[in-house]
């Protein structure tokens, strides 16, 4: 029985969900983590918990470290990839929470709400000293367009605002749906802004990105709403902007160190909140499921959706791609066979109709099958490319709408010495079987099954016969047979599928019969 950690507290339905699935559940979060994390298959944390590389060396049975939230930063995911560790979030747990107190933030920040408050207590009724501006026809810029910062445009639209933002990596038809003004760059983004919000992922490029170079090149008086990271900011440059009137407002619920009791609190035109933007009950709970439900699918064997280090396809893609999963894993495990492992690069190319989709995770898939059982740790969807970086082996990913006689198909090259060793195959029927079509330059046409026998021989009669008689009399069922030639009297293909593994003697007879024959395990 697998053994979950829940170092963190999360939703009780989650926990629930968990043990329903047959896992065994501690809910510790005082214990030594050092000393306790060798003995779980998966840990749940939140942001409180460290996951570090000292701490991941020290998991031995860990095959999941579940982020009950958006961020990871608190995970050292390179050190988990290196250890074929899957890394989970729930990032669209808080989507809604944390837009929501966004925008909460930018009309308390128009209308001076936390000050006329907090002086309304005092006894003091101070009208003048805290009128407001409208947010109707201001611009609004929003850096970071994905989840979050999309569900802030549309409710910014709904507050009369125009919307301009700017992400490199949303289509321009996203920002068309959403009625949104594209802009080529960040400091597009600050020319046209009144208001500037923050959504991007905190990277080395990101990192203190908003400092005293990007105030510059913002509007007088612009005001700033940061609810995604506090190291995005450039928090000196940001009291020296807010009280130079550069900066006229800022409101913030993230620091770049926190519990934050610094000298932005002691500013009137500063509003501040505890990291509260994901702290609703909806998206505690939500995150809660959701990370069980993460966890629960890689321990199984399930495609982990939210997997940070392992690409991730959506739903309709994967209606699509999924029955192309296995299949790419057991020609990258043929072609590695039949390569005896000497390989130099690996090429995936995907014709027909899977041209149109994002097939990296087929690419992983593929990597995954190849590596099997050559590698001094166990290898899965997390490391296998690592492992193929780590060999030196370049993986390339190649597409074509054309696929001759099949709707789609999956071709797996190895290439070693410049000379390419070329297998393909595709899906068959309703149940999606898994069909070899062509190996070494021949075509087939029959199903992948686990075990394999291939031989290249000299198309001369007696040799399907002789074949036969060896395999009938080791008591080895030929369950399929597939043959297949260049021209008449030149080289020919046999392909086997077998009932049962050959044994020893049998594989030494066929050795000493054939020269170039290989005995093949996709199990």
């Amino acid at each position: 029985m697998s053994k979950v950690l829940v170092r963190e507290e999360i939703a009780e339905a989650g926990v629930r969900l968990l043990r329903e699935r047959g896992f065994e559940v501690d809910v510790d979060g005082a214990s030594d983590l050092a000393e306790t994390i060798g003995r779980y298959d998966a840990i749940i944390v939140r942001s409180a918990t460290k996951v570090t590389a000292d701490l991941i060396a020290r998991a031995d049975n860990l095959k999941v470290i579940g982020r009950a939230g958006v961020g990871i930063d608190n995970v050292d995911v390179d050190a988990a990839t290196r250890r074929g560790i899957v890394v989970a979030n729930a990032p669209e747990s808080t989507v809604i929470s944390a837009a929501e107190h966004t925008i909460g933030l930018l009309v308390a920040l128009t209308r001076n709400i936390p000050q006329a408050h907090a002086a309304l207590k005092q006894g003091r009724w101070e009208r003048k000293t805290y009128g407001g501006v409208e947010l109707a026809d201001k611009t609004l810029g929003v850096l970071g367009f994905g989840r979050i910062g999309q569900q802030v445009a549309r409710r910014a639209a709904g507050l009369g605002m125009r919307v301009v933002a700017y992400d490199p990596y949303v289509s321009a038809e996203r920002f068309r749906e959403l009625g949104v003004e594209r802009v080529e760059n960040e400091e597009d983004a600050y020319a046209a802004a009144d208001f500037l919000t923050l959504h991007l992922p905190l990277t080395d490029d990101t990192r203190k990105s908003i400092n005293a170079d990007a105030f510059a090149k913002m509007r007088d008086g612009i005001r700033i709403v940061n609810a995604a990271r506090g190291e995005l900011i450039d928090e000196d440059a940001l009291l020296a902007a807010l009280k130079s009137g550069k900066v006229g407002g800022a409101a913030l619920d993230v620091f770049s160190t926190e519990p934050y009791s610094g000298p932005l609190l002691e500013l009137d035109n500063v509003v501040v909140t505890p990291h509260l933007a994901a702290s609703t009950e909806e998206a505690q709970d939500r995150a809660g499921v959701i990370i069980a439900e993460q966890v629960a699918a890689a321990l199984e064997g399930g495609l982990v959706t939210n997997a940070v280090n392992i690409p991730v396809i959506g739903a309709e893609d994967l209606e699509v791609l999924g029955a192309y999963i296995p299949l790419a894993a057991k020609l990258g495990r043929l072609v590695m066979e039949l390569a005896e492992g000497r390989v130099e690069e690996l090429r995936l190319t995907y014709f027909g109709a899977l041209a149109q989709y994002d097939t990296r995770l087929l690419t992983v898939a593929a990597l995954n099958g190849a590596f099997q059982g050559r590698s001094d740790q166990p290898v899965n969807y997390v490391n296998a490319p690592v492992i193929a970086a780590e060999r030196g082996v370049d993986v390339r990913e190649e597409r074509s709408r054309s696929a001759r006689d099949y709707t789609n198909l999956v071709r797996v090259e190895a290439v070693s010495g410049g000379h390419p060793l070329r297998v393909a195959g595709t899906t068959m029927g309703n149940d999606n079987r898994l069909w070899l079509v062509s190996a070494l330059g021949f075509e087939l046409d029959m199903e992948l099954a686990p075990l394999l026998v291939v031989f290249r021989y000299d198309d001369v009669p007696g040799v399907i016969g002789k074949v036969g008689t060896l395999f009938g009399e080791a008591g080895v069922n030929i369950a399929n047979m597939a043959v297949s030639r260049t021209r008449q009297g030149g080289k020919a293909l046999m392909a086997l599928s077998i009932d049962s593994p050959a044994p020893p003697e049998l594989v030494k007879q066929v050795h000493s019969e054939f020269e170039d024959t290989r005995f093949i395990s996709l199990q």
